[in-house]
């Protein structure tokens, strides 16, 4: 279990407001809970997660892995073996292809965009280098959490990958639009 920066940042103030009594303890529980909430309701628009209900977001959000990003930090670089689902929280992220002699901008992710898909299901090199634009918090799904998730909890593996065989199939409509 990943433990929310949000508790880390208030540990010593809750050492203090335990010996002061109850009320600043639920405030407390309070913030953690709007923090939850605000995660759960970027878990829902992540095209992945279609469908499932609050509770199994929760559920999912216990073992994402939360980390921050340095302006211009590296998050993956093309060529590398893909291993994670990025969700950014907080900040912005750019997707670049290295071309003839230059870098081509794909994409710039803000705040509820995901990338790194993929990588859920294969283990090929990524096709594009992301680094963070600004300081950025990411949730991060590791493929091996994934493949425990697809394991252990079948409501949640259906419409997970039934989301994933979604995703597939528009980027192979998109592509061939595209060369048609």
């Amino acid at each position: 279990m990943h433990l929310l920066p949000v508790v880390n940042a208030y540990a010593e103030i809750v050492k203090f407001l335990y010996h002061k009594g109850g009320m600043m303890i639920k405030l407390f529980s309070w913030a953690l809970d709007k923090e939850k909430e605000r995660r759960v309701s970027i878990l829902q628009k992540v095209h992945l997660f279609k469908g499932l209900r609050r509770n199994l977001l929760m559920k999912l959000l216990v073992d994402l892995v939360e980390k921050e990003y340095e302006p211009g930090e590296l998050i993956f670089s093309e060529g590398e073996i893909g291993k994670a689902l990025y969700i950014i929280l907080d900040g912005s992220v750019t997707i670049a292809k290295k071309g003839k002699g230059d870098c081509a901008v794909l994409a710039e992710l803000q705040a509820g965009s995901y990338f790194g898909e993929l990588a859920l299901i294969d283990q090929l090199p990524r096709f594009a280098t992301a680094s963070a634009q600004k300081r950025t918090t990411m949730l991060i799904m590791y493929k091996s959490y994934f493949d425990d998730l697809i394991k252990g909890s079948p409501v949640i593996s259906s419409r997970v990958l039934l989301n994933l065989v979604e995703l597939l199939a528009a980027y192979v409509r998109k592509n061939h639009d595209e060369r048609t």
